[in-house]
């Protein structure tokens, strides 16, 4: 039997992050599940939507959701089958900078994740971006996302099996059994 844990893979912009979860994904023999959480807020992020559209398996269930994650996990997590949440730093950015975007909301629904995770049953792959190598940012916007990621990330590798960091395609394993 494959890797049945949640797992969380990081890694910087074109890294190779979700083509290894893609990977993983299709190679679990689970039922999978691509949960996206990106909107299509301009021009450029409709034609990157519309490519990750056309590179997925086509057997595989889409559940677009930009805000709750946590409803997503527990209506779609079984034992029989696999999550692919495709990226943890954009549905951050929802949650912080979108219409109904407050400091009790965020709290709220990062708290409500982290509890559904949990309790999942099942593979659940995440993806996000590691933004945190870098000098600290100079606008307080940004420090903040940096902060925020960086303590959401925190809190899901405690959680998971699995955590991987990505670099120029090349995966390395951080926490738990090797790939």
């Amino acid at each position: 039997m494959d890797f049945l844990g949640k797992e969380l893979i990081l890694g910087g912009a074109r890294s190779g992050k979700s083509s290894l979860a893609e990977s993983l994904a299709d190679k679990s023999g689970l039922d999978v599940i691509y949960v996206a959480t990106a909107t299509a807020g301009d021009d450029e992020m409709v034609e990157r939507i519309a490519r990750h559209q056309e590179q997925r398996p086509s057997q595989w269930h889409l559940v677009e959701e930009p805000l709750n994650l946590a409803e997503v996990i527990r209506k779609n997590s079984r034992e029989n089958n696999c999550l692919l949440i495709d990226c943890l730093t954009l549905w951050l950015t929802n949650c912080l900078f979108g219409d109904e975007a407050n400091e009790t909301d965020w709290l709220s629904r990062k708290n409500d994740f982290l509890q559904a995770l949990l309790a999942a049953p099942g593979r659940i792959i995440m993806v996000s971006n590691e933004v945190g190598q870098g000098i600290v940012p100079m606008g307080e916007i940004s420090r903040r996302f940096v902060d925020e990621s960086g303590w959401l990330h925190q809190a899901i590798a405690k959680q998971s099996e699995r955590v991987v960091f990505v670099t120029a395609g090349i995966p390395q394993v951080l926490k738990g059994p090797k790939l």
